[in-house]
């Protein structure tokens, strides 16, 4: 009995383009008018890169990119550590005395509102600062606030892919003398890898796009990127924020193609082994 031919739907073809263009429509306006020299943005003059020139001359934005790129690192690096060393205690440790409550506070950063969670944070380093005279709200409190909840997301993310790893392997190791410790660092680190990497890259990109906590817990003189863009915004639209956007799309998508390109030739590599395998 021979099957019929699927019929494409077009419907789901219009869907589609309209899904397309609402999600990229407005990031193509947004490029053309960061080469308007024209100061309205709505407004269209001619080609020019003034903007570019004036926003790489703007050091208040320039000290907000570079405040905001610090921290996201830095609270990246720290919630790596931290979340992978919290998803081996609950994946490996089994269960304990306060695993359910260990499980419980990394898991609320992520359905806690941002403005829960800010408030919060401020009340603590308030306190920290009336009890201890530290820290002073500014770079290290963003740092600090950023480490919290990004470290939710890594553990969730490292968790999962211990989840699906062989335990054969590293009780082999430990089973032919490998202390605990180094089957960690020779086994399991590496096959966990792209998971770390996953998480950093989430986290760097939650530090770098948060606003809400940022500004319940920063000081004087302390804006980050979103904070300053805001600020920028709220005095009137102002077309250099144009120009940075198009140059976070352009950065953006450079990184997702090479991504892509790597991710496709390992791909192509691991059909030609197990082709190479299967002649074998």
């Amino acid at each position: 009995m021979n099957s019929l031919p699927a019929v494409r739907s077009p419907w789901r073809t219009a869907i589609l383009i309209t899904g397309f263009t609402l999600l990229y429509a407005p990031m193509l306006l947004l490029v053309i008018y960061s080469v308007n020299s024209s100061p309205l943005v709505t407004v269209w003059d001619s080609f020019s890169l003034r903007w570019y020139v004036q926003l790489f001359h703007d050091s208040k934005m320039l000290n907000a990119i570079g405040l905001s790129l610090t921290i996201a690192v830095l609270a990246a690096t720290t919630a790596v550590v931290l979340g992978t060393l919290a998803a081996v205690v609950l994946v490996r440790f089994g269960r304990f005395r306060g695993s359910t409550s260990l499980a419980f506070m990394l898991t609320a950063p992520l359905v806690m509102p941002d403005v829960i969670t800010g408030l919060a944070l401020l009340l603590l380093f308030v306190a920290m600062g009336h009890a201890f005279g530290w820290p002073d709200r500014g770079m290290v409190t963003i740092w600090m606030a950023h480490v919290t909840f990004c470290t939710a997301y890594v553990a969730v993310v490292i968790s999962a892919r211990l989840r699906e790893l062989d335990r054969s392997i590293e009780e082999a190791a430990m089973d032919l003398g490998a202390t605990p410790l180094k089957v960690f660092f020779v086994i399991t680190l590496p096959m966990i890898a792209p998971a770390i990497v996953t998480g950093w890259l989430l986290a760097f990109t939650l530090s770098l796009d948060d606003l809400v906590i940022s500004r319940f817990v920063t000081g004087a003189g302390a804006n980050t990127l979103p904070m300053e863009i805001m600020n920028s915004v709220r005095r009137g639209m102002n077309p250099e924020i144009n120009a940075l956007a198009s140059l976070i799309l352009l950065v953006v998508g450079i990184a997702g193609f090479v991504a892509w390109r790597i991710m496709a030739h390992k791909e192509k590599q691991r059909i030609r082994d197990i082709q190479k395998a299967a002649r074998g």
